[in-house]
C-alpha cells in the first residue's frame, strides 16, 4: 500500500481538531430521526432517495460519539425541509457491513458521504460537524449545483469576495460545453459555489465584453480572475485544482486560510514548506524570496506553504520537527521522501530548491534510536528496525502506530499491555508500537489517524486491524488470524517443490 496523499490524513485530523473543536456531551436518547442502514437495506435506501447523507461510523469511535447528537439534531431539522433531506448511518465496523466500507473506501471514522441522484454521484461531505452548520450546509447542497445569474444585482446573492466562485459564461444553456460544466458543478458542488450566465457583464470582475463559452474563476488571492476556454471535463478539473489554491499557502491562525491549508495537505503533489517565527523572525525578507521562488518554479509540480511555528505545532508534531531548527524548509515528495534544510538563510532558498529539482539532495529518514533495552510486553519499534521486527522476525506482529498527544492512544495503551501480557507465552506473537510522529512510517502501511493498527503474518500478509478495542478482542483476533510456524513451513516447502518442478520441466520449443 502506498501512503502518498493519504498519509497526510493523520495531520489533517489533528488540524481539524485545532481549527474546529466543537464536540459536546451526547444528548439524551430519543426516537431517532437518523435512518439506520445495513448491507441489506442500503441499496434500496439509496435508490429511494435522490439526495441522502450517510455516516459510516464505529461504535467505539470517540469522534463518532461526539458527532451523534449533532447529527441527530440536524436530521430532525432537515426532516422538515421540503423535500425532506435524509440523514442515515451505517455501522461500518459490524462484520456484515464491511463490504459497504470497502465499496465506498471508508478510511476512518466517522466518514460522511453525500449520495446524489440515487447514488450516481457520490461526494465526500466537507461541511461542519455541529447541528446548525450541518443544516445550513446541506440546504445549500440539495439545490441546483449551479445557479443561473440573471443580473449584476443577482450575483450579490451568490458571490462572497472571500471565497472561490466558479462561473460558466455561455451563449446558450445547451451544448457540450454547458453539459460538461454542469457535470463538473454536480461533482464539485460540495467544494465550491457555481453559477452560470449568458452575460459576462453581470460578474463583478473580469473582462465584461468576453463571449462564451468560457469558465471564470473568481478568487480572493493571487490573480483575482482566471479564465479558461477548455471545457474538457478533465481539463476543467485540472484548471480548478491549480487555480483554487494560493501560490503560497499561509499556515497561521487566520481562519480564512484554513480551507486552503486543508486543500494543500490533501494534495498528492510534492510539497515545499518553509517554517519560521512570524513574530520575531525576519519574516519580510524570507517572504519576498519565497514568493519569488514560488513564481520562478510555478511550472514545476510542487506546492508551496509558509508557516508560523506558533500556529503549526500540529505539523511540527507530525514531522517530528523542533522549533530550534527554524527557519527551516522541508519538502515531502509524492513518494513520501523527505528533504530538510534547517537553519536556512533567505538567500539559500532558491539554490536549495534548484538542487532538489536537479535531484542532488539526499532524502533523510526520521527515526528514533533503536532501544537498547526492549523487554516490556509491548515492544518499541522505530523506523530503523521496523522491517527487522515486523517483516523479518518470522513472527505474527500486531503493530500500533500512535501519537504521544493522542487521547485515544493513551486509552489504548493499557489495553495493548494487557493483551501483550496475555500472549507473552506465545513465542510466535509480538505486539509492538511505534511513535508515528517521531518515525517515518514505511510505505507498506497507511496511517490515516491515531491510533492505527496492522497485523502482519510471517508470510508477509498485512491486514488492517478494525476489530474491537478490548484486550479480549485483540487476543481473539490474533489467535484467529495468526500463522503457525508449521503452516508457514508447509507453505514454504510446497512453494519450493513447485519451483523445483518448474525447473525440471522440459521447455516447450517452437519448431518451424
Amino acid at each position: 500500500m502506498a501512503i502518498r496523499s493519504k498519509a497526510w490524513i493523520s495531520l489533517l485530523l489533528a488540524l481539524a481538531a485545532v481549527l474546529s473543536a466543537r464536540a459536546e456531551e451526547p444528548a439524551a436518547a430519543e426516537a431517532e430521526a437518523v435512518l439506520t442502514l445495513d448491507v441489506d437495506s442500503f441499496d434500496e435506501a439509496v435508490a429511494k432517495h435522490p439526495f441522502m447523507v450517510v455516516e459510516f461510523y464505529a461504535p467505539w469511535c470517540g469522534h463518532c460519539k461526539n458527532l451523534a447528537p449533532e447529527y441527530e439534531n440536524a436530521a430532525k431539522e432537515l426532516s422538515k425541509h421540503d423535500p425532506p433531506i435524509v440523514l442515515a448511518k451505517v455501522d461500518a465496523n459490524e462484520e456484515k457491513n464491511r463490504p459497504l466500507a470497502t465499496k465506498y473506501e471508508i478510511q476512518g471514522f466517522p466518514t460522511l458521504k453525500i449520495f446524489r441522484n440515487q447514488g450516481k454521484n457520490i461526494q465526500e461531505y466537507k461541511g461542519p460537524r455541529e447541528a446548525d452548520g450541518i443544516v445550513d450546509y446541506l440546504k445549500k447542497q440539495v439545490g441546483p449545483a449551479s445557479k443561473e445569474i440573471k443580473s449584476a444585482e443577482g450575483v450579490a446573492a451568490h458571490f462572497d469576495d472571500k471565497k472561490i466562485y466558479i462561473v460558466g459564461i455561455f451563449k446558450e444553456f445547451s451544448g457540450t460545453e454547458f453539459t460538461n460544466f454542469m457535470e463538473l458543478a454536480e461533482k464539485l458542488s460540495s467544494d465550491y459555489d457555481f453559477g452560470h450566465t449568458l452575460h459576462a457583464n453581470h460578474l463583478p470582475r473580469g473582462d465584461a465584453s468576453v463571449e462564451g463559452p468560457l469558465i471564470r474563476l473568481l478568487k480572493p488571492f493571487d490573480d483575482l480572475v482566471v479564465d479558461s476556454k477548455d471545457f474538457d471535463v478533465a481539463a476543467l478539473e485540472k484548471f480548478i485544482d491549480a487555480s483554487s489554491t494560493p501560490r503560497v499557502v499561509t499556515f497561521d491562525n487566520n481562519p480564512d486560510n484554513h480551507p486552503y491549508l486543508m486543500k494543500f495537505f490533501q494534495s498528492s503533489a510534492p510539497k515545499a514548506m518553509l517554517f519560521l517565527n512570524f513574530s520575531t523572525g525576519p519574516l519580510d525578507s524570507f517572504k519576498s524570496v519565497y514568493y519569488a521562488a514560488a513564481e520562478e518554479f510555478k511550472d514545476k509540480e510542487i506546492k508551496f506553504l509558509i508557516g508560523d511555528i506558533e500556529a503549526s505545532q500540529g505539523a511540527f508534531q507530525y514531522f517530528g520537527l523542533k522549533e530550534d531548527q527554524t527557519p527551516l524548509i522541508l519538502i515531502q515528495d509524492g513518494d513520501s521522501k523527505k528533504f530538510l534544510k534547517d537553519h536556512i538563510e533567505a538567500d539559500q532558498i532558491v539554490s536549495w530548491l534548484k538542487e532538489y529539482f536537479d535531484g542532488k539532495l539526499t532524502p533523510f529518514k526520521k527515526s528514533e534510536p533503536i532501544p537498547e533495552v526492549n523487554n516490556e510486553p509491548v515492544k518499541v519499534v522505530v523506523a530503523d528496525n521496523i522491517h527487522d521486527v515486523v517483516f523479518k522476525s518470522g513472527k505474527n506482529v500486531l503493530i500500533e502506530f500512535y501519537a504521544p498527544w493522542c487521547g485515544h492512544c493513551k486509552k489504548l495503551a493499557p489495553i495493548l499491555e494487557e493483551a501483550a501480557t496475555t500472549l507473552l507465552s506465545d513465542e510466535e506473537v509480538v505486539i509492538a508500537k511505534m511513535d508515528a510522529t517521531a518515525n517515518d512510517v514505511p510505505s507498506e502501511f497507511e496511517v490515516q489517524g491515531y491510533p492505527t493498527m496492522y497485523f502482519v503474518t510471517p508470510s508477509g500478509k498485512v491486514t488492517s486491524y478494525d476489530s474491537g478495542r478490548t484486550a479480549d478482542d485483540i487476543v481473539d483476533f490474533i489467535n484467529k488470524s495468526k500463522e503457525t510456524a508449521s503452516a508457514v513451513q508447509a507453505t514454504a516447502t510446497a512453494s519450493g517443490k513447485a519451483a523445483d518442478a518448474a525447473e525440471k520441466t522440459e521447455p516447450v520449443k517452437d519448431e518451424l
